[in-house]
């Protein structure tokens, strides 16, 4: 395709060495705050998979699980206090099965699958922009027009204190 019929220049394609994949290309001519910010409201739930790390502490709140009673042994492998209640088993306390950054293994993936639990979601995160032939972070678009209009305060009175040290 000759360069004349697309409508943004390809310089942008040497940065694509800060992207790891899976990568997205959204493109749009709305307003590009608004934009990430509809990105970030589509989540979709996902469960916990041996292996992975877990993205934040995941949390067994304590109540009835709906397991039998031939399931006790699975959690008491697992150190969580339980008891038998009508029939099913209870777990007594609130229990942080898995710490942020910590890596899930099997038993609690597993747990958490016959509890019905999906702690994690998968999702989308807006991280570069790209825009009249510039990239930048996607958190330049969190500057709101008062923190902006605050720094210009700020370097407008240096510059008018540096004159009058230089008596200008």
């Amino acid at each position: 395709m000759p360069s004349s019929t697309f409508p943004m220049p390809l310089a942008w394609i040497s940065s694509w060495t800060t992207f790891a994949a899976p990568l997205v290309l959204c493109f749009s001519n709305a307003d590009l705050k608004g934009v990430r910010d509809a990105i970030a409201k589509n989540k979709v739930p996902a469960p916990a998979k041996a292996g992975n790390f877990a993205d934040n502490d995941v949390v067994i709140p304590k109540g009835n699980t709906g397991l039998e009673p031939t399931q006790t042994s699975f959690l008491q492998a697992l150190n969580i206090a339980t008891k038998i209640n009508k029939g099913t088993i209870e777990i007594l306390n609130d229990v942080t099965l898995i710490k942020k950054g910590a890596k899930i293994g099997g038993s609690e993936a597993t747990l958490l699958a016959k509890l019905n639990i999906m702690p994690f979601f998968y999702e989308m995160r807006c991280k570069q922009i790209f825009e009249a032939g510039s990239m930048f972070p996607a958190d330049i678009l969190d500057i709101t027009d008062d923190q902006l209009m605050t720094a210009f305060h700020e370097a407008s009175a240096n510059v008018a204190a540096l004159a009058l040290g230089v008596n200008i």
